[in-house]
């Protein structure tokens, strides 16, 4: 049986560094070649494209071939009074019953069938096209989800990572601090509850450790589940980002890009076309239809009778020559029992989920892209104030280890702002990778997303 180990948290570090460093680019590379969602929906398009040639296929000509052989044998009853000898009917007549008829024919002819008024057929390539533009932009959708997406699993290591750098920063400073208050009591400076409060405190903070160490593992798999490929070290978020407000710094202006360029919402606005040809197609049925057709061939027949088992002469209808067929069909729909009139109202009401589906897209874009846009300029002041955050933490820590020390200020106050220190950190830390998804987030929205914007931010890691 295979064993499984556990490293520590410094193997871990180690090995990490000794793999190969990736930045979000190549995550994103690796990601694009082996996804298997971003290849379902371009085999979906590609089979989608396919509807367009077989809708136009029914407008062409249709040419076949026919080669067909048949044999018919029937018989008749009663009786028929022959000569013995046909050539000399002198010797007399006998009678024979049952009479035995044999045919056989071969037919062989080329076909050229040509629809030439079927409205049906031209509204269904009409249909096949728009759904093929629903298809195409649907991959489009999904290539832009798959770089955000790509975006959004390195971030959500990035911010695992620091949330553990922290915890174990935190971690080790009140293993100290719980050392320094075992001294003081062993010296008489300090009660045994600030042992106790201490130490829960830092047992907090080791089961904090292994939490956060969980949800590295747990971010790491799933850029390993985009890639198919463990994933090395990964490169972190440098300390300047640039807080810049989105261009243009209007969310109506951003709104109108949206509703505008949105793939998704494209693909619902297809569909409501495609619908409204299906209906077209459905009311075709109570039109009439006209046909061509031309065939060219032979069939010759052959055959022979017997009388009571008795072969006669065979007879044979000669050896005809090629010959061609033209012919016209008209063919126009009285009763089809009701059909035709479901399939209207079928299709209607299929235009209209559609429409609905439409409508339902352009609220989520909206309202997805005006809060996307809300996001980014509040994430920026929110970057500000979590920076600011850590270092009035950082300066109430050492303030509050100061007072310790005279006799100012108790161990729960040291253990509180520990612990502030350890939640400003992790909030800087959230706050800066969102405020850098959030504009991302926004461009995905208005459907404007490029893997220029990721490069953007790829240029941000160090």
């Amino acid at each position: 049986m295979t064993r499984i180990r556990i490293l520590p948290l410094a193997l871990l570090l180690a090995c990490s560094t000794a793999a190969q460093a990736e930045d979000l680019l190549q995550i994103y590379q690796l990601a694009r070649s082996s996804d298997p969602t971003l290849a379902g929906a371009q085999a979906t398009k590609l089979a989608t494209d396919e509807n367009v040639d077989q809708a136009r296929a029914q407008l062409l000509p249709q040419i076949g071939i026919n080669l067909n052989f048949s044999a018919a044998h029937s018989g008749e009853n009663g009786s028929l009074q022959m000569p013995v000898d046909p050539l000399n009917p002198s010797l007399g007549y006998v009678t024979v019953d049952g009479v035995t008829h044999s045919t056989r024919t071969r037919s062989t002819s080329a076909t050229l069938n040509q629809s030439i008024v079927d409205i049906s057929k031209w509204t269904a390539l009409k249909a096949s096209r728009y759904t093929a533009q629903a298809g195409a932009a649907t991959y489009d959708a999904a290539q832009q989800q798959l770089l955000v997406g790509t975006a959004q699993a390195y971030f959500n290591v990035l911010t695992a990572l620091d949330a553990l750098k922290f915890a174990d920063a935190n971690e080790k400073a009140l293993a100290r601090q719980l050392e320094q208050a075992q001294q003081r009591f062993d010296v008489g400076l300090a009660a045994i509850t600030d042992v106790n409060d201490a130490k829960a405190q830092h047992d907090q903070a080791v089961a904090t450790v292994i939490n956060n160490r969980n949800a590295v593992d747990t971010a790491r798999e799933t850029v390993r589940q985009l890639t198919n490929q463990e994933p090395g070290e990964f490169k972190h978020l440098r300390e300047d980002v640039p807080l810049d407000h989105p261009t243009p710094d209007d969310p109506a202006a951003w709104v109108t890009v949206a509703l505008a360029h949105n793939p998704s919402l494209q693909a619902a606005a297809y569909n409501v076309d495609a619908a409204n040809a299906n209906i077209n197609s459905a009311r075709a049925g109570h039109l009439p239809t006209l046909n061509g057709s031309l065939t060219y061939g032979r069939a010759p027949t052959w055959g022979d009778t017997r009388y009571n088992g008795y072969p006669s002469t065979p007879n044979y209808a000669g050896d005809p020559k090629w010959g061609s067929t033209v012919m016209l069909s008209l063919q126009v729909p009285i009763f089809s029992g009701g059909y035709t009139q479901s399939r209207v109202r079928q299709t209607i009401h299929q235009r209209d989920f559609a429409q609905d589906q439409f409508e339902l897209n352009r609220r989520q874009v909206e309202a997805a892209t005006r809060n996307n846009y809300r996001s980014v300029i509040a994430g920026a002041s929110a970057v500000e104030a979590t920076r600011a955050a850590v270092v009035s933490a950082q300066s109430s820590v050492e303030a509050t280890r100061a007072g310790y020390e005279v006799g100012t200020r108790t161990i729960v106050d040291v253990l509180i702002s520990q612990q502030t220190l350890l939640q400003a950190q992790s909030q800087y830390s959230a706050a800066r990778h969102a405020f850098v998804m959030n504009g991302l987030l926004l461009k995905q929205a208005a459907g404007v997303v490029e893997l220029k914007d990721l490069e953007a931010i790829n240029a941000l890691l160090e």
